[in-house]
Protein backbone atom coordinates (compact mmCIF):
# COMPACT_ATOMS: atom_id res chain seq x y z
CA UNK A 1 0.00 0.00 0.00
CA UNK A 2 2.94 2.33 0.54
CA UNK A 3 4.59 1.64 -2.83
CA UNK A 4 4.84 4.73 -5.05
CA UNK A 5 6.32 3.00 -8.11
CA UNK A 6 4.99 4.50 -11.31
CA UNK A 7 3.84 7.70 -9.59
CA UNK A 8 5.17 11.18 -10.30
CA UNK A 9 5.47 13.76 -7.53
CA UNK A 10 5.89 17.52 -7.78
CA UNK A 11 7.48 18.96 -4.64
CA UNK A 12 7.55 22.75 -4.33
CA UNK A 13 10.35 24.48 -2.44
CA UNK A 14 12.45 21.34 -2.74
CA UNK A 15 15.99 22.59 -3.35
CA UNK A 16 16.82 22.23 0.36
CA UNK A 17 15.42 21.53 3.83
CA UNK A 18 12.13 19.72 4.34
CA UNK A 19 11.21 19.81 0.64
CA UNK A 20 14.40 18.06 -0.45
CA UNK A 21 14.12 15.50 2.36
CA UNK A 22 10.55 14.68 1.33
CA UNK A 23 11.57 14.43 -2.33
CA UNK A 24 14.30 11.93 -1.42
CA UNK A 25 11.88 9.94 0.70
CA UNK A 26 9.25 9.77 -2.04
CA UNK A 27 11.93 8.72 -4.51
CA UNK A 28 13.04 5.92 -2.18
CA UNK A 29 9.42 4.72 -2.17
CA UNK A 30 9.51 4.51 -5.97
CA UNK A 31 8.17 7.86 -7.16
CA UNK A 32 9.62 9.95 -9.97
CA UNK A 33 10.38 13.43 -8.68
CA UNK A 34 9.87 16.91 -10.08
CA UNK A 35 11.78 19.45 -8.00
CA UNK A 36 10.62 23.06 -7.89
CA UNK A 37 12.13 26.29 -6.65
CA UNK A 38 13.31 29.64 -7.97
CA UNK A 39 17.07 29.08 -7.84
CA UNK A 40 18.19 27.08 -10.88
CA UNK A 41 21.64 26.32 -9.48
CA UNK A 42 20.29 24.93 -6.21
CA UNK A 43 17.68 22.90 -8.09
CA UNK A 44 20.36 21.44 -10.34
CA UNK A 45 22.42 20.37 -7.32
CA UNK A 46 19.35 18.91 -5.60
CA UNK A 47 18.35 16.92 -8.69
CA UNK A 48 21.90 15.60 -9.02
CA UNK A 49 21.86 14.44 -5.40
CA UNK A 50 18.66 12.47 -6.05
CA UNK A 51 20.02 10.89 -9.23
CA UNK A 52 23.18 9.84 -7.42
CA UNK A 53 20.96 7.64 -5.26
CA UNK A 54 19.21 6.12 -8.24
CA UNK A 55 16.15 8.35 -8.37
CA UNK A 56 14.45 9.59 -11.51
CA UNK A 57 14.40 13.34 -10.97
CA UNK A 58 13.82 16.45 -13.03
CA UNK A 59 13.51 20.11 -12.11
CA UNK A 60 11.32 23.03 -13.07
CA UNK A 61 11.90 26.53 -11.79
CA UNK A 62 8.82 28.71 -11.33
CA UNK A 63 7.55 31.13 -8.70
CA UNK A 64 4.70 29.56 -6.75
CA UNK A 65 3.20 32.97 -5.89
CA UNK A 66 2.63 33.79 -9.59
CA UNK A 67 -0.74 32.23 -10.44
CA UNK A 68 -0.33 32.50 -14.20
CA UNK A 69 3.24 31.14 -14.18
CA UNK A 70 2.19 28.24 -11.96
CA UNK A 71 -0.68 27.22 -14.22
CA UNK A 72 1.48 27.44 -17.33
CA UNK A 73 4.24 25.38 -15.70
CA UNK A 74 1.89 22.66 -14.45
CA UNK A 75 0.08 22.48 -17.80
CA UNK A 76 3.43 22.17 -19.55
CA UNK A 77 4.59 19.42 -17.20
CA UNK A 78 1.39 17.48 -17.76
CA UNK A 79 1.55 17.87 -21.54
CA UNK A 80 5.26 17.21 -22.03
CA UNK A 81 6.30 14.79 -19.30
CA UNK A 82 3.15 13.08 -18.01
CA UNK A 83 0.71 13.16 -15.14
CA UNK A 84 1.43 14.68 -11.75
CA UNK A 85 0.02 12.05 -9.40
CA UNK A 86 1.26 13.62 -6.16
CA UNK A 87 1.69 17.27 -5.20
CA UNK A 88 3.62 18.28 -2.10
CA UNK A 89 2.95 21.96 -1.39
CA UNK A 90 6.04 22.72 0.67
CA UNK A 91 7.20 26.18 -0.42
CA UNK A 92 7.13 28.64 2.45
CA UNK A 93 8.94 31.36 4.36
CA UNK A 94 9.25 32.84 7.85
CA UNK A 95 9.51 36.45 8.96
CA UNK A 96 9.83 37.28 12.65
CA UNK A 97 9.08 40.52 14.43
CA UNK A 98 6.81 42.19 17.01
CA UNK A 99 3.27 42.26 15.66
CA UNK A 100 2.82 45.94 16.54
CA UNK A 101 5.80 46.77 14.32
CA UNK A 102 5.29 44.18 11.59
CA UNK A 103 5.50 45.77 8.14
CA UNK A 104 2.45 45.33 5.94
CA UNK A 105 4.63 44.44 2.94
CA UNK A 106 6.27 41.66 4.94
CA UNK A 107 2.84 40.42 6.03
CA UNK A 108 1.57 40.30 2.44
CA UNK A 109 4.72 38.58 1.18
CA UNK A 110 4.43 35.94 3.88
CA UNK A 111 0.77 35.29 3.06
CA UNK A 112 1.48 35.04 -0.66
CA UNK A 113 4.36 32.63 -0.12
CA UNK A 114 2.72 30.43 2.51
CA UNK A 115 -0.97 30.51 1.53
CA UNK A 116 -1.45 31.77 -2.03
CA UNK A 117 1.16 29.29 -3.25
CA UNK A 118 -0.88 26.38 -1.85
CA UNK A 119 -3.95 27.66 -3.70
CA UNK A 120 -2.03 28.36 -6.91
CA UNK A 121 -0.24 25.04 -7.28
CA UNK A 122 -3.05 23.04 -5.70
CA UNK A 123 -5.63 24.39 -8.13
CA UNK A 124 -3.37 23.97 -11.17
CA UNK A 125 -2.59 20.34 -10.31
CA UNK A 126 -6.14 19.50 -9.24
CA UNK A 127 -7.58 20.54 -12.61
CA UNK A 128 -5.69 17.63 -14.17
CA UNK A 129 -6.18 15.21 -11.27
CA UNK A 130 -9.95 15.76 -11.38
CA UNK A 131 -10.06 14.71 -15.05
CA UNK A 132 -8.28 11.46 -14.14
CA UNK A 133 -10.41 10.82 -11.07
CA UNK A 134 -7.44 10.46 -8.73
CA UNK A 135 -4.65 12.45 -7.09
CA UNK A 136 -2.84 13.16 -3.85
CA UNK A 137 -2.13 16.62 -2.48
CA UNK A 138 -0.13 17.08 0.71
CA UNK A 139 0.17 20.63 2.07
CA UNK A 140 2.91 21.45 4.56
CA UNK A 141 1.39 23.36 7.46
CA UNK A 142 3.10 23.75 10.85
CA UNK A 143 2.65 23.18 14.54
CA UNK A 144 1.81 26.88 14.44
CA UNK A 145 -1.51 25.94 12.86
CA UNK A 146 -2.56 25.11 16.42
CA UNK A 147 -0.15 27.08 18.59
CA UNK A 148 1.38 30.55 18.70
CA UNK A 149 4.62 32.04 19.94
CA UNK A 150 5.71 35.67 20.36
CA UNK A 151 7.00 37.34 17.23
CA UNK A 152 5.44 35.07 14.59
CA UNK A 153 1.73 35.99 14.59
CA UNK A 154 1.51 36.41 10.77
CA UNK A 155 3.28 33.08 10.23
CA UNK A 156 0.85 31.46 12.66
CA UNK A 157 -2.06 32.95 10.73
CA UNK A 158 -0.66 31.69 7.44
CA UNK A 159 -0.22 28.11 8.65
CA UNK A 160 -3.66 28.10 10.22
CA UNK A 161 -4.93 29.12 6.79
CA UNK A 162 -3.03 26.25 5.15
CA UNK A 163 -4.67 23.77 7.51
CA UNK A 164 -8.15 25.15 6.84
CA UNK A 165 -7.53 25.45 3.10
CA UNK A 166 -6.62 21.75 3.20
CA UNK A 167 -10.05 21.02 4.66
CA UNK A 168 -11.68 23.11 1.95
CA UNK A 169 -9.76 21.41 -0.85
CA UNK A 170 -10.76 18.00 0.50
CA UNK A 171 -14.38 19.08 0.82
CA UNK A 172 -14.52 20.27 -2.80
CA UNK A 173 -12.34 17.63 -4.45
CA UNK A 174 -12.88 14.36 -2.57
CA UNK A 175 -15.89 13.63 -4.79
CA UNK A 176 -13.51 13.56 -7.75
CA UNK A 177 -11.24 10.93 -6.18
CA UNK A 178 -8.62 13.27 -4.70
CA UNK A 179 -7.19 13.05 -1.19
CA UNK A 180 -5.96 16.35 0.22
CA UNK A 181 -4.23 16.36 3.59
CA UNK A 182 -1.59 18.33 5.46
CA UNK A 183 1.47 17.61 7.56
CA UNK A 184 2.13 19.96 10.47
CA UNK A 185 5.81 19.68 11.44
CA UNK A 186 6.92 20.70 14.90
CA UNK A 187 10.41 22.10 15.38
CA UNK A 188 12.87 20.58 12.93
CA UNK A 189 16.47 21.40 12.14
CA UNK A 190 16.13 23.22 8.82
CA UNK A 191 17.66 26.32 7.18
CA UNK A 192 14.41 28.16 8.04
CA UNK A 193 14.97 27.44 11.74
CA UNK A 194 18.76 27.79 11.80
CA UNK A 195 18.71 30.94 13.93
CA UNK A 196 16.68 29.09 16.55
CA UNK A 197 18.83 25.97 16.35
CA UNK A 198 21.90 28.12 16.99
CA UNK A 199 20.28 29.83 19.99
CA UNK A 200 21.24 27.81 23.11
CA UNK A 201 18.50 29.38 25.20
CA UNK A 202 15.77 28.56 22.69
CA UNK A 203 17.07 25.03 22.08
CA UNK A 204 17.10 24.35 25.81
CA UNK A 205 13.53 25.66 26.13
CA UNK A 206 12.37 23.58 23.16
CA UNK A 207 13.93 20.37 24.45
CA UNK A 208 12.21 20.90 27.79
CA UNK A 209 8.90 21.84 26.15
CA UNK A 210 8.85 18.85 23.77
CA UNK A 211 7.90 15.47 25.28
CA UNK A 212 10.40 13.79 22.94
CA UNK A 213 13.07 16.07 24.41
CA UNK A 214 14.74 17.13 21.18
CA UNK A 215 14.57 18.83 17.81
CA UNK A 216 13.13 16.74 14.98
CA UNK A 217 15.19 15.45 12.08
CA UNK A 218 13.71 16.19 8.65
CA UNK A 219 13.88 12.51 7.69
CA UNK A 220 11.27 11.87 10.39
CA UNK A 221 8.70 13.59 8.17
CA UNK A 222 9.15 11.13 5.33
CA UNK A 223 6.94 8.35 6.70
CA UNK A 224 3.98 10.67 7.12
CA UNK A 225 4.48 12.03 3.62
CA UNK A 226 4.64 8.55 2.05
CA UNK A 227 1.51 7.53 3.95
CA UNK A 228 -0.48 10.54 2.73
CA UNK A 229 0.88 10.14 -0.82
CA UNK A 230 0.08 6.44 -1.13
CA UNK A 231 -2.92 4.13 -1.35
CA UNK A 232 -2.56 3.55 2.39
CA UNK A 233 -4.45 6.83 2.97
CA UNK A 234 -7.23 6.23 0.44
CA UNK A 235 -9.96 7.25 2.93
CA UNK A 236 -8.02 9.97 4.75
CA UNK A 237 -9.14 13.41 3.63
CA UNK A 238 -8.93 16.94 5.01
CA UNK A 239 -6.69 15.83 7.88
CA UNK A 240 -3.73 17.69 9.36
CA UNK A 241 -1.20 15.21 10.72
CA UNK A 242 1.01 16.70 13.44
CA UNK A 243 4.57 15.37 13.48
CA UNK A 244 5.88 17.31 16.43
CA UNK A 245 7.37 15.07 19.10
CA UNK A 246 4.27 15.64 21.22
CA UNK A 247 4.39 19.44 21.48
CA UNK A 248 0.69 19.88 20.75
CA UNK A 249 -0.28 17.06 23.13
CA UNK A 250 0.80 18.76 26.32
CA UNK A 251 0.96 22.05 28.17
Amino acid sequence: MFDLSGKRALVTGSSQGIGLALAKGLAAAGAEIILNGRNEEKLTDAAASLRENGAIAMKMAFDVVDHTAVREAVDRLEAETGAIDILINNAGMQHRGPLEEFESDAFEQLMRTNVSSVFNVGQAAARHMIKRGRGKIVNIASVQAALARPGIAPYTASKGAVSNLTKGMATDWAKYGLQVNAIAPGYFKTPLNQALVDNPEFSAWLEKRTPAGRWGDVDELIGACIFLSSDASSFVNGHTLFVDGGVTACL
